[in-house]
């Protein structure tokens, strides 16, 4: 049972200033008459429930000074950069890598109804001393013709530029070589094209030495007849009678039969 300090204690907790009981109180102090007529007058009828202990009232937040309130944080949306679309490229071709010149020099010359087209090792033109020029007056004597040719032109010189971005390379001098000799057959019948030297095979008829001592075929030129260069038959001399043994069988190319 509560005793008047203690309830009033209890009160002032709760923050109620004017209270009245339902029921005589012990130990309680005296109710004052004008508080009780105002009750009576306008107070409903109140029920006779038990009345129960009031809640104690939520704490109050402590305010806090104005320089240590937090600051409100704003949340912005994150920027979503573009991506940049994917543009197709167009593709490139390749850039046309040029092939290395060859090097080389070729003498042609016109014998009778056939075209000899030699190679020049030092690449100079024939002189009439010569060892080499000697020895081809010989072999072309030897098939019947007359053994003074007739230079036909300059010796073509490949490559023909020192410098430029002219393409110059293998293919290049193919169609230069077969060009000029095509020129000398359209000018003046030919029955035989001799190819003497490695180079006179490689670029008037696309041929290696596999095809030494053979008739071959040129397509849009003549018939051709390959033979190693003057300078090798000079250094090998046991070649010499495979041309000759060539050379009989070829002769009917150009030599009448009697």
């Amino acid at each position: 049972m509560l005793t008047e300090p203690r309830r009033r204690a209890y009160l002032d907790a709760m923050q109620v200033v004017q209270w009245l009981p339902r029921a005589e109180l012990p130990f309680a102090a005296a109710s004052r008459p004008e508080l009780l007529a105002w009750v009576e007058a306008s107070a409903p009828a109140v029920d006779a429930a038990p009345m129960q202990a009031p809640s104690a009232p939520a704490p109050q937040p402590i305010a806090r000074p104005a320089q240590e309130r937090p600051k409100p944080q704003i949340t912005r949306p994150l920027a979503v950069k573009p991506q940049p679309q994917a543009v197709e490229e167009p593709v490139s071709q390749p850039a046309k890598v040029l092939a290395p010149a060859p090097r080389f020099a070729l003498q042609l010359l016109r014998a009778g109804a056939c075209l000899v087209l030699a190679e020049l090792p030092t690449g100079e033109p024939f002189q009439s001393r010569d060892p080499g020029y000697l020895l081809l007056k010989d072999m072309l004597r030897a098939a019947g013709l007359p053994d003074s040719p007739q230079l036909i032109g300059e010796p073509v010189r490949w490559p023909l530029l020192a410098k430029g971005s002219l393409d110059q390379g293998p293919e290049a001098a193919t169609d230069f070589v077969q060009g000029f000799v095509a020129a000398q057959i359209e000018a003046a019948p030919c029955v035989c094209l001799w190819l003497v030297g490695l180079p006179a095979l490689r670029f008037a008829a696309s041929v290696d030495e596999s095809a030494f001592y053979r008739e071959i075929a040129i397509e849009g030129l003549c018939n051709g007849w390959a033979l190693p260069g003057l300078e090798t038959l000079m250094d090998e001399p046991m070649r010499k009678a495979d041309v000759w043994s060539a050379m009989r069988q070829m002769m009917t190319r150009w030599k009448p039969v009697e």
